[in-house]
């Protein structure tokens, strides 16, 4: 029986998928699967043969490869390993190649013999990239073909660098790299502009050779097209749906990746479920907008047609069900995110006591906090409200060079002009000149530009949190150390981080906190920033302020909340929208064309009015008042 509920749960995949509760598990596990083939293969005499990946997605499985040679004593002596891409063109020496992608991460801690190594050359003229593709798959296919191929996954669908449009026969050959790809990629290389157009791959049919292909997916991010490579049709435009055709794949992935499956974002579709009331709310939603109507026009019909029948029988009449699914969302809706004095909240987001709150909000840019709540962080200010806002970072990567050698003109010209020595300041402009002039690529800025740069964003900053109310004492600067290491480590939290914020938290003392939960931010400093409160927060658990505080997360640059989320939605009139719209132009630095924008051309003004609109929309379609615009807010529970 057991057996037979699982396949009805997970009847629209077409490929088997295994679900662990976060990456770091999942790397385990997928590691130790690893090692497992390799000792197999020793105590026969044998090589193993490994496709390995780059990229994010494999490095907690190497970490742990790392681990258990070191600490378990498994030797790599019989691993040879082929490599499933490379950029071209490309130095074995640069940064940005997957030469040293793989020695950093793995080659470097075993004992594998280096000669056993195979990566694409990305400095072969272009003449010779046939000979070499067709001598990559030959030594291949002399070694009896791979073991085991590990991939990831891009968003186009690519697995290696088989971009839409790739033959599922093909072979290892140069690829033209498709638009988004280079954009994901653009953060390593310093600006799309600078990230090669072509890479050398692995083809899809040299991976379906393999005996064992496991495909691995980390986080929200990668959920979307997870879902197009499970439960999709096959197509050339989602290359991973080639997969399903495998008799030999498994997907590995955390549960952010498979969050958009049926099994786990519509689960009436597919089996009974537990009707707590996050689950009837996500699915009375649902159910409205699949079907285009307000909540209280819902007909038991509708709910029997779309695989609600048992909420309608056990949580029914449907009706009732209605009703107050739209008064939870009513609930939501308040006009005074920090709480409205002497009034009832019983049926509100936030306490009404105390009357007059300290409140904190944590912006891991020097921007998010007014592009992402600009409105309600105006709004606690004229309510009252004793506020603070901490720039976590100084954003000094995302600063054109131009624009700093524009301030350190200004700077000069200004000294000439009051008769200052401008001696030191021109000594500073050459070298910044020249410095600028034979930059490469992601190379890491001077200490002397990174500062200009800071400065730059934390004026923007307080020009910014000047014009939302607040006063200069209530806006901090903290410069967590974690931002400028992790230009040059991968692990770049630490000790410093923690008791920066704690010591912050610590003297605020806040009733409320505001933290950015939007792990979209392709950067990843989001979630780092937001690891960093959590941590300080749970260090300072025992202390009596933190037991009256709440913490609320935001979104809105790089993503939003979806509705059943949403616990906290703030309306804002047209002038509050307008407002919040010259809070972010203080940002002058990141306007028109920010250094990096992400997936999205629209400016982040734009994105931002434009994605507090659609909240306030998809309340209005679902049957509640019609706001001009509403920020969206999610507690969570510490």
């Amino acid at each position: 029986m057991a057996r037979l509920n699982l396949l009805e749960e997970t009847r629209f995949e077409k490929l088997p998928v295994t679900v662990y509760a976060n990456q770091d598990i999942a790397s385990k596990k997928v590691a130790r699967r690893i090692t497992d083939l390799i000792v197999s293969k020793q105590l026969k005499g044998e090589n193993a043969i490994l496709g390995l990946a780059t990229g994010v997605t494999p490095i907690g499985v190497y970490r742990e490869l790392v681990r258990i040679h070191k600490e378990e004593g498994i030797s790599f002596k019989n691993v040879i390993t082929f490599n499933l891409d490379e950029y071209f063109p490309m130095k074995p020496t640069s940064p940005q190649s997957y030469v040293i992608f793989m020695k950093e991460n793995l080659f470097n801690h075993i004992d594998i013999n280096m000669d056993n190594v195979h990566i694409p050359d990305g400095t072969l003229p272009i003449e010779e990239i046939h000979d070499f593709c067709l001598s990559y798959e030959r030594k291949i296919t002399e070694l009896g073909g791979l073991d085991l191929q590990i991939l990831g996954i891009g968003r186009t669908g690519h697995i290696g660098f088989n971009e839409p449009g790739s033959a599922p026969n093909s072979g290892t050959r140069l690829v033209t790299l498709d638009d988004l790809t280079r954009r994901d990629a653009s953060r390593d290389f310093g600006g799309k502009e600078n990230v090669p157009t072509k890479a050398i791959t692995m083809g899809i049919g040299t991976i379906f050779k393999a005996r064992e292909i496991i495909l691995m997916a980390w986080n929200q991010k990668k959920a979307s097209i997870i879902k197009k490579a499970v439960e999709g049709e096959i197509s050339a435009e989602v290359p991973a749906t080639y997969l399903q055709l495998s008799e030999n794949v498994e997907f590995i992935m955390d549960q952010d990746a498979a969050s958009e499956l049926t099994r786990f974002n519509t689960p009436w579709l597919v089996k009974d479920c537990t009707w707590d009331v996050p689950m009837i709310k996500k699915a009375v939603i649902w159910l409205a907008n699949t079907l285009g109507k307000p909540i209280l026009k819902l007909t038991e019909e509708d709910y029997n047609n779309h695989g609600m029948a048992q909420l309608a029988t056990e949580k029914g009449p449907v009706y009732n069900i209605n009703i107050h699914i739209f008064n939870k969302l009513q609930h939501t809706i308040t006009g005074w995110p920090g709480g409205k004095g002497n009034a009832d909240d019983t049926q509100r987001p936030e306490r009404a006591v105390p009357d007059k709150k300290r409140s904190i909000i944590f912006s891991p840019h020097p921007d998010d906090d007014v592009i992402s709540m600009g409105g309600t962080f105006i709004r606690l200010v004229d309510q009252g409200h004793d506020v603070h806002v901490a720039y976590q970072t100084s954003g000094n990567t995302a600063v054109w060079d131009d624009d700093a050698l524009r301030f350190v003109e200004f700077a000069r010209d200004f000294s000439k002009s009051i008769d200052l020595d401008t001696n030191k300041l021109d000594e500073l402009y050459v070298s910044m000149r020249k410095f600028m002039e034979n930059k490469q690529p992601n190379q890491a800025d001077t200490a002397e530009i990174q500062t200009l740069k800071g400065l730059i964003r934390k004026g923007e900053a307080i020009s910014g949190a000047r014009f939302a109310g607040l006063k200069d004492d209530h806006i901090h600067f903290m410069a967590l150390p974690f931002y400028d290491r992790g230009k040059t480590t991968r692990k770049p939290v630490a000790e410093d981080d923690i008791l920066i914020t704690m010591d912050l938290l610590d003297k605020i003392k806040p009733h409320q906190i505001f933290a950015a939960g939007d792990f979209a931010d392709p950067h990843g400093t989001h979630k780092v920033c937001f690891d960093i409160i959590i941590q300080a927060l749970e260090r300072l658990k025992d202390k009596e302020w933190v037991k009256d505080c709440w913490l609320w997360l935001y979104r809105g640059a790089w993503h939003e909340f979806e509705t059943h989320e949403i616990q906290m939605a703030v309306p804002l009139s047209p002038q509050e929208v307008e407002r919040k719209r010259l809070a972010i132009f203080k940002h002058q630095s990141q306007k028109d064309r920010p250094v990096f924008p992400g997936d999205d051309a629209r400016e982040f003004w734009v994105r931002a009015e434009d994605r507090t609109r659609e909240t306030a929309k998809s309340y209005d379609k679902l049957g509640l008042a019609e706001y001009e615009a509403m920020e969206a807010f999610v507690r969570w529970k510490f």
